[in-house]
C-alpha cells in the first residue's frame, strides 16, 4: 500500500500536520473527511484542491467522507474572510448541496466496492441538538482563551468588523462534526486548507476529550492567483466547476494561462500524472516555452475530470473558433456557450435569410453604417460563420445559420457578434 502522506507531499498538497505518527497510521486504511460548506451550488477551482486530496486518499485505498455542511453553511465559516458572510435561507443551502454532491461525484468514487466515498450532511445530525443541550454537551469542552486564540477569530477581532457571536461558535459545530463522524464512521484524520487549521485543531482537541481517541489533522496549502488572493467566491475571482457559472471555454482557458512559473505547481496539484510526465512537461516550459505544451496539458486535463470528454471537445473547439478557425461539428448550443460574453442581437428569420451580409451586420449592429460595412467587406475584413464575406452582394443564405438558431458575424481578428434567430 503506497503511503498517501509521501504521495501527497510529492504533489506539493501538505502544508502542516498535528501529529508526525499519521505517517505510520495511514500504512494501513482508514477513514479521512474534508468539508464543503454551500455557500454557493457548485464548488470551485480553490475546493478543487482539497478534492484532489481526498481523491489521492481513495485511490491508496482508504476511505474518503466528503461532508457537506447543511447546518454550517448556515452560519458561515468566517476562516480567511474580513467580513462576515450573507447568511443564506434553508431552501438556498438544499440546493447547494445538490450542486456540490454533482460536483463531487466527478472525483471521488462512491459505487467503489472496495473503498467507496461517502458523502454526508451534517443537518442530520446537528439539528437534533436544541440550543441548551449543545452547550451543555459540546460548549462545556471549549475554553473561551483557546478559541480566542484561533488565528481566524484573532485577525477578525483585530479588524474593524470585528466577529458576531454566530461566526464565533463556528468553530464548536465542525469540532462536532469530527467527533460524530469518529463515533459513527471510525474517522480518524480531517483535512482542509491551510485556513481551516483552527477548526481541525478544534475538532481534535474534542475527540480526545470527550472520547479519549487520537485523532489527526492534516492541513492543504491555498493556490494563490497572480495577486496573492486565494481563489474563492467572496473575492470575487472565482472560476466554478459548474459550467452555469463558469462557461466550459472559461473553464479551460482559466488553465491555460496559466504563468509558466506557476503551471509545474497546478499540473501536480490538480492532475493526476506521473511525476515523470510532469517533469518532462516542466522541461518542455524551459527550452520551448511558447509552445506551452504544460498549460495546454493542464487545461485538457482539468477539462476533462470536471467536463467530460465532450466537454473538452467544446472547449478545444472553442478555442480554434475564437482563433478564426472552422466552426464544422460546433452546435448552436456550444457556441452559444463559447461566446457568453459576446453582443447579441435577436431578429426574426425573414430579416436574416436572404440578407445581404452588408446588411445584416449593420441590422445586427456590428457595423454602425453601410458605408463602414462597405469598407469592411472591401478590406476582406468581415465574416459570417468565421467564413470571409467575399462581396458586397454577399447574400446570407438558411445553411449560414446554424440548427436554425443562430449566426455568428465577425470583423477582424476579434470583435464577434452573435445573431440569435
Amino acid at each position: 500500500m503506497e503511503n498517501i502522506i509521501d504521495i501527497l507531499n510529492s504533489r506539493g498538497l501538505v502544508e502542516d500536520i498535528t501529529n508526525q505518527d499519521l505517517n505510520n497510521v495511514v500504512n494501513e486504511p482508514i477513514a479521512v473527511y474534508a468539508g464543503f460548506d454551500p455557500t454557493s451550488d457548485s464548488l470551485q477551482v480553490g475546493n478543487l484542491v482539497t478534492v484532489m486530496a481526498l481523491a489521492h486518499f481513495q485511490r491508496c485505498g482508504h476511505k474518503v467522507i466528503a461532508l457537506a455542511g447543511g447546518a454550517t453553511g448556515m452560519i458561515g465559516d468566517p476562516s480567511g474572510k474580513s467580513a462576515e458572510r450573507v447568511l443564506l435561507g434553508e431552501s438556498q443551502i438544499e440546493v447547494n448541496v445538490e450542486g456540490i454532491k454533482e460536483n463531487l461525484s466527478r472525483f471521488l468514487d462512491f459505487e467503489n466496492k472496495d473503498a467507496p466515498a461517502l458523502i454526508v450532511n451534517n443537518i442530520d445530525w446537528l439539528q437534533k441538538f436544541s440550543f441548551i443541550d449543545f452547550l451543555r454537551d459540546v460548549g462545556k469542552s471549549f475554553r473561551v482563551g483557546s478559541m480566542l486564540g484561533k488565528e481566524s477569530v484573532r485577525s477578525r477581532l483585530d479588524s474593524d468588523v470585528g466577529m458576531s457571536f454566530t461566526e464565533f461558535s463556528y468553530q464548536l459545530l465542525q469540532a462536532y462534526d469530527f467527533l460524530h463522524l469518529f463515533d459513527t464512521e471510525k474517522c480518524v484524520l480531517q483535512i482542509g486548507g491551510s485556513d481551516q487549521w483552527g477548526n481541525i485543531t478544534a475538532g481534535i482537541d474534542l475527540v480526545h476529550k470527550l472520547r479519549g481517541g487520537q485523532t489527526y489533522g492534516l492541513s492543504i496549502p491555498l493556490v494563490l492567483d497572480s495577486s496573492g488572493q486565494k481563489f474563492g467566491k467572496s473575492a470575487g475571482n472565482a472560476v466554478f466547476l459548474s459550467a452555469k457559472k463558469t462557461s466550459i471555454y472559461d473553464f479551460y482557458q482559466f488553465f491555460i494561462r496559466t504563468a509558466d512559473d506557476k503551471v509545474v505547481e497546478l499540473l501536480k496539484i490538480f492532475t493526476f500524472l506521473s511525476l515523470d510526465e510532469i517533469a518532462e512537461l516542466e522541461e518542455l516550459v524551459k527550452i520551448a516555452p511558447e509552445q506551452r505544451a504544460a498549460q495546454k496539458r493542464l487545461a485538457e486535463e482539468v477539462t476533462l475530470m470536471v467536463h467530460g470528454e465532450n466537454g473538452l471537445r467544446i472547449a478545444k473547439s472553442a478555442t480554434d473558433v475564437l482563433f478564426g478557425k472552422s466552426m464544422d461539428g460546433l452546435q448552436a448550443e456550444d457556441l452559444l456557450e463559447v461566446f457568453s460574453n459576446v453582443p447579441s442581437t435577436e431578429l426574426q428569420n425573414d430579416q436574416v435569410a436572404g440578407i445581404s451580409a452588408l446588411d445584416l451586420s449593420v441590422t445586427a449592429g456590428l457595423c454602425k453604417s453601410k458605408g463602414q460595412a462597405r469598407r469592411l467587406i472591401e478590406s476582406g475584413g468581415l465574416y459570417v460563420n468565421n467564413n470571409r464575406v467575399p462581396s458586397l452582394d454577399h447574400l446570407i443564405s438558411a445553411s449560414d445559420i446554424i440548427d436554425d438558431k443562430l449566426v455568428v458575424l465577425r470583423s477582424g481578428k476579434r470583435n464577434f457578434h452573435l445573431v440569435k434567430v
